[in-house]
Formats: C-alpha cells, sequence, structure tokens
C-alpha cells in the first residue's frame, strides 16, 4: 500500500512517499503554501500519480503531548484534505522531525539555502518512516 506523508508548515508544505510495499519512507516535494485551491491540486494530483492508498498529515504535538496552534492547524488542514480525496487520511505525531531533518541535512553538509527548501520534505519523510515502521510492527498494512 502506498502512502503520502504530509508536513504541514506555515509556508511550505513537505511531502514524502512510501515504496509501493508502504515499507519505505522518501522526501518527494516541497509544495509552496501559496493557497489552499494550488494546495489542494497539487496534493490530490500526487496522490493519484502514485495511486495512494492513504494519506498521513503530521500533528506537531508539544513535547508534553498537548496540542498547540501548529497543531490545530494541522487538524484543520487534514479535515480539508478528506473533502477532497478519496482515500484515507490520517493523522500521526511528528514531534521533533523538522528539527531531525534539519540535523539530517547539516551532517550531509547541504548548504543552508538547499537545507531550507529540502527539509520539509525530509521532515515528512521521517515521519512518515516511522508511521509505516508503527504500522508493520502492530502487524497493520491497511
Amino acid at each position: 500500500m502506498r502512502v503520502l506523508g504530509i508536513d504541514v508548515g506555515s509556508h511550505r508544505i513537505g511531502v514524502a512517499v512510501s515504496d509501493p510495499t508502504g515499507t519505505i519512507a522518501q522526501g518527494l516535494v516541497v509544495i509552496p503554501r501559496t493557497g489552499w485551491r494550488p494546495v489542494a491540486s497539487e496534493v490530490r494530483r500526487l496522490a493519484q500519480e502514485y495511486q495512494i492508498e492513504r494519506v498521513v498529515v503530521g500533528l506537531p504535538l508539544r513535547m508534553d503531548g498537548t496540542e498547540g496552534d501548529a497543531a490545530r492547524q494541522a487538524k484543520a488542514f487534514a479535515q480539508r484534505l478528506r473533502g477532497v480525496l478519496d482515500v484515507p487520511v490520517v493523522m500521526a505525531d511528528e514531534r521533533l522531525s523538522t528539527a531531525e531533518a534539519e540535523r539530517a541535512l547539516v551532517a550531509q553538509d547541504v548548504r543552508r539555502e538547499k537545507r531550507r527548501k529540502r527539509r520539509d520534505a525530509v521532515a515528512a519523510a521521517l515521519f512518515l518512516q516511522t508511521y509505516l515502521d508503527r504500522q508493520h510492527a502492530a502487524g497493520r498494512t491497511e
């Protein structure tokens, strides 16, 4: 089962995709957040192109597990996606994925400007991989 991971940011939306078996995630693209219609259109296009069966939107919880403004915005984004996609849209904890993505890109000696452009897709891949690993560990592949 192919899964799309979405990291919702205030300026950019990172997108990752799993392999066809739903085992390995990789960063795909970063969509500029220029308005709902262009973003929804691009997500819908990617879902069709990659034959996505589920979308996982990152839920940026606070370190204590509570929801802040970013989590509420991600939930609202996921709810809007449910209205335009024909596949399930679920939420998954994505705490620290952006910081981890930044560290990984720095370790790879990626320049600052390129890091900014790639960070959100890498963050989406990181939390999507965690989601996939948990699904497989629980014996669920749906």
